[in-house]
């Protein structure tokens, strides 16, 4: 809805002084493993110096949790662990992480009880709340989504993680994984004909009584996966510059076409879905092409439109077998 002070290692500083000696003789080991660390660039060009791989990190947003576990790190720390393992099924917990809070107000208290060794957050996270992380442990902060690439920015975003837990094969795996089902996806919307379908994807809320619609915009993760499943974005409203996200109401779902098919998520973690209960009367809703040909497809639960690989690829299954039917 998402720098750690650069060090001088002792091995750069004995060069240094062996140089004002006369010795030009380079040495021969690197006793205090400056050679071994990890030096990172995160979100902004802010740097983070490691020792070595972390292995005890804390997550402070989902898409970075579901990084880190498709990576084969089980995160020692993650913020809300109910509302991770509700809206994201497709890379589950395997261990049992210490709660630290809310995703945009970390318990300070409960991240510095874990002592990690690495702290991954977005750049959604508060500057206030990551200067207060920096002061508990390194905090490496990746930029949540970014409408002018996502897909590309959510494999920077796991190789960067990888080169921080020292886990790049898994990345590279994880990578070519995706790659793959994508385009098995795609080879089955070309095999049902199709190819170049026009699809509006969203999500719905209601607030005083109202229902409000949150389309997912050619700018959006979710936009970009259609894109390359041989879809075309039905939206014509222009999404944020991050998250590639808008707002309309049902009456702005009447400029969408004769020939879209709607696709949506359900509303909140009671499970309300206000496409089918809200809108089941509106007259407006009822008269839209795609509802009255029955064109209308929820896509189940626990799919986090905001995640990495796995639930990229877990929508992409989903979308391309509720369109099939």
């Amino acid at each position: 809805m998402r720098r750690l002070t650069i060090t001088v290692s002792a091995a750069a500083a004995a060069a240094l002084l062996l140089a004002g000696c006369g010795t030009t003789e380079p040495a021969s080991d690197s006793s205090d493993g400056s050679a071994d660390r990890i030096s990172l660039t995160g979100a902004g060009g802010a740097k983070v110096t490691l020792d070595k791989p972390a292995k005890k990190v804390v997550a402070t947003e989902w898409n970075v949790v579901e990084s880190l576990v498709s990576l084969g790190v089980d995160p020692a720390g993650v913020a809300d662990v109910k509302g991770y393992k509700t809206w994201n099924t497709a890379a589950p917990l395997r261990n049992s992480p210490k709660d630290i809070g809310t995703r945009g107000e970390p318990s300070m208290d409960a991240v510095a009880s874990i002592a990690p060794d690495l702290v991954v957050a977005t750049n959604d996270l508060p500057a206030s709340a990551v200067k207060q992380l920096r002061k508990i442990a390194p905090v490496l902060v990746v930029r949540s989504a970014d409408a002018s690439d996502q897909l590309g920015r959510m494999k920077k975003n796991l190789d960067l993680m990888a080169e921080a837990t020292g886990r790049e094969k898994q990345a590279a795996a994880a990578k070519k994984a995706f790659d793959a089902k994508i385009a098995a996806d795609r080879k089955k919307i070309e095999d049902a004909g199709l190819d170049g379908s026009k699809v509006a994807f969203a999500d719905g809320y209601v607030a005083s009584n109202q229902v409000s619609i949150r389309p997912y915009t050619k700018g959006s993760l979710v936009g970009a996966v259609n894109e390359e499943l041989g879809l075309k974005n039905a939206w014509k409203a222009k999404g944020d510059k991050n998250y590639g996200l808008a707002t309309t109401d049902v009456e702005g779902l009447t400029e969408l076409g004769d020939d879209v098919r709607f696709a949506y998520i359900g509303g909140d973690e009671g499970g309300r879905d206000p496409f089918k209960k809200e809108l089941a009367d509106n007259a407006t809703w009822k008269s839209l092409p795609f509802v009255e040909s029955g064109d209308v497809h929820r896509l189940p639960d626990g799919i986090w439109m905001f995640g990495g690989p796995a639930s990229m690829g877990a929508y992409a299954d989903a979308l391309v077998d509720a369109l099939k039917k």
